[in-house]
């Protein structure tokens, strides 16, 4: 398995602060509380109640004993690991579904729910899809270095000063402005326009920084 990309899930449905939780960690919980790794906010959804392993054989999912139980495409899923495959459905309680999408794939998986991954990246051959197209030609190094940050944090807000640190160099930053940081952002935004112009994949929140979204909705 890849070690360039970011797996994560998909929420589709569940009251989830964000819609894309990417699994940055070798074990991921899923919870009800706040400091959950993947937090459903419902009270179906025990404190602790599935969990996410990344494994030598691909990544597994099981259930911490939880009340209401976890499913995988409909299945109910004991505390005995279960390996998952790109595109399979989760079921957290019966008040959520997640879609997985593993790492190593490198163009939007076709989905039967409303919600569709849309933005692809394969970091090893610095490539990038949007709707199924790849970006031709390829993007500026700047503009696929602040891409592949947004990317590996997607559905989190990334900060100014982490765009700097990753985009410039140690000299170049101190002297980098905000309105130099909003135009890269915004001739990114207006590559990734050129494929799809319909959805709003680099998101500015004020006061704050940038946040991707990976998911449109049809």
């Amino acid at each position: 398995m890849s070690n360039q990309e970011v797996a994560m899930l998909l929420v589709h449905e569940g009251n989830s602060p964000k819609t894309q939780w990417p699994l940055v960690k070798r074990t991921t919980i899923v919870g009800r509380e706040a400091d959950s790794d993947i937090q459903i906010d419902d009270r179906q959804v025990s404190r602790r109640h599935a969990e996410i392993t990344q494994t030598v054989e691909g990544y597994t999912l099981r259930d911490l004993g939880s009340k209401n139980g976890t499913f995988l495409n409909g299945e109910p899923v004991t505390q005995k690991p279960r390996l998952i495959r790109n595109g399979d459905e989760v079921g957290i309680a019966l008040c959520a579904k997640l879609t997985f999408v593993e790492d190593e794939a490198t163009a939007p998986i076709i989905l039967d729910y409303k919600h569709k991954p849309s933005l692809k990246m394969d970091m090893s051959a610095k490539r990038v899809w949007v709707m199924d197209k790849e970006i031709t030609p390829p993007l500026s190094l700047a503009q696929y270095n602040l891409l592949e940050l947004l990317y590996k944090n997607a559905g989190n807000v990334v900060s100014r000063d982490q765009v700097i640190a990753v985009v410039w160099s140690d000299e170049e930053a101190e002297g980098v402005s905000e309105q130099a940081i909003d135009a890269l952002a915004r001739r990114l935004r207006e590559r990734i326009a050129e494929i799809d112009a319909e959805n709003k994949y680099v998101e500015t929140v004020r006061g704050h920084g940038f946040r991707l979204n990976l998911v449109s909705r049809s």
